[in-house]
């Protein structure tokens, strides 16, 4: 099948199967007559196991280390656990970085008037870095002087 069938098979762009085969993410694929790409079911079967591996957050590198225990069907199953557990880890790590950005623009978003006025908390975040107690102290004072 050319790209655009492999593409439709698999559910991943031609652009991205084009980027996945020049980074090595997947084998060069082969050519016909005229040049153009040719794939097979197993390359389709491996760019479904890449999208799979991408929509779960897995990093190309990660990719690449999975894609090689799974084609190798004698490897221990605690390696590919082993890298499922530390990309958990990194995704719990992001989330709480996450919560905590949503936390500091929740608070900036209440100290700020909304109004007509230039004084803006979360300009004045972005331009100084203020830290989320620094942010809670401006709320406070908001709150007592009848806010910015």
């Amino acid at each position: 099948m050319n790209i655009g069938q492999a593409s439709k098979a698999s559910g991943v762009s031609t652009k991205m199967i084009r980027y996945y085969e020049r980074v090595g993410l997947i084998r060069p694929a082969g050519r016909t007559e005229s040049n153009y790409r040719s794939f097979g079911e197993r390359d389709v079967n491996e760019l479904r196991f890449i999208k799979r591996a991408r929509t779960l957050g897995f990093s190309v590198d990660q990719i690449t280390h999975l894609l090689s225990l799974w084609r190798d069907r004698s490897r221990p199953s605690r390696e590919v656990k082993k890298i499922a557990e530390a990309h958990v880890d990194e995704l719990q790590t992001r989330i709480s970085e996450m919560q905590s950005m949503a936390e500091t623009l929740r608070v900036l978003a209440q100290c700020c008037a909304g109004d007509d006025r230039p004084d803006c908390p979360i300009l004045a975040d972005l331009e100084v870095g203020q830290t989320a107690r620094d942010i809670d102290e401006l709320g406070r004072q908001s709150a007592g002087t009848g806010g910015h």
